[in-house]
């Protein structure tokens, strides 16, 4: 069946590869421009892409997300730029990619309720999403604002399980933290341009990837917009990520696309058919993400 699909898509699927070449650029620039404004030293931008490829094929592969890739692109970045500011850029990059996931699902709230008729079930349920939204866009600009890493230390210090470890890490590295703190803030505060210039790449690389689901909703029924795609994408991403924990966010992603589709008055069968298909182009990605880990690692020794 999968073959089938795959057959049906044609050339369609790797113009999707081909698109998420484009998205990582974006989410490139959106880090190299964290990295290098006012650097003294600079980081070659192909270096910061393909570290950009493969830090997000260790997120997908690895269950927790982040506890794969930013640890891999700390390490390959720390002998351009120092453990410190390779530690507070990948983690500013890091917050401002979950934080253009909740302006994207916020956004995703309001076309909601611009382009269709809304019932009381789903008149809660936007509101408790762009309520959620709003309270941790919030929280993220005090965090830019004021620092975030030390505090988080404090607050994991006093959680069961991982206040020991927290403990120990905070007493250990307190210097570093301070200083991450002090780089995080001083992004918002003195390099503003940097920071929405920054945010706007991720937010940008969020919409442009609703075009996967566009084209390949295309090849099934003429009655999909690009509006619907968006929702499909932003709504199917808030349900996938919920699922955080599990490696690829195995079959969360292709139920939650099935069930947007369907909402959207299309068929779930066309969301399942689109969810496979995007599960085939990651694993692409996957494979070229390897490759590029496997060659720098030759380039290393």
């Amino acid at each position: 069946e999968i073959w089938k699909n795959i057959c049906r898509a044609g050339y369609w699927l790797p113009v999707n590869i081909m698109l998420w070449a484009v998205i990582y650029l974006m989410n490139a620039a959106s880090w190299y421009a964290i990295i290098n404004d006012k650097s003294q030293t600079h980081v070659p931008f192909r270096y910061i892409y393909r570290l950009t490829i493969s830090g997000y094929i260790l997120n997908y592969v690895t269950p927790l997300g982040l506890l794969g890739g930013e640890p891999y692109r700390i390490m390959e970045l720390s002998p351009y730029v120092g453990r410190a500011k390779a530690a507070s850029s990948v983690i500013l990059y890091s917050m401002m990619h979950i934080f253009s996931h909740f302006w994207f699902w916020l956004i995703g709230t309001v076309l909601f309720v611009i382009a269709y008729p809304l019932d009381w079930g789903i008149g809660l349920l936007l509101a408790a999403i762009a309520s959620v939204s709003l309270l941790v866009i919030y929280f993220f600009m005090k965090g830019y604002r004021n620092g975030l890493v030390v505090k988080t230390f404090r607050l994991l210090s006093h959680i069961p399980y991982v206040n020991r470890w927290a403990r120990r890490f905070h007493e250990r590295h307190a210097e570093d933290l301070q200083r991450i703190d002090v780089q995080i803030a001083a992004l918002h505060a003195q390099r503003k341009s940097t920071f929405y210039l920054s945010l706007g790449l991720e937010l940008l690389a969020r919409i442009v990837s609703s075009l996967e689901i566009y084209v390949l909703l295309r090849i099934l029924t003429p009655e999909v917009t690009f509006v619907d795609s968006i929702l499909i994408m932003a709504f199917s991403s808030l349900l996938s990520n919920l699922m955080f924990f599990m490696p690829m966010q195995i079959g969360a992603r292709e139920g939650s696309i099935a069930l947007m589709s369907e909402r959207l008055h299309l068929t779930a069968g066309y969301g399942l058919f689109t969810g496979i298909l995007c599960r085939v182009r990651e694993l692409c990605w996957i494979v070229i993400g390897l490759i590029l880990i496997k060659v720098k690692g030759k380039t290393h020794e």
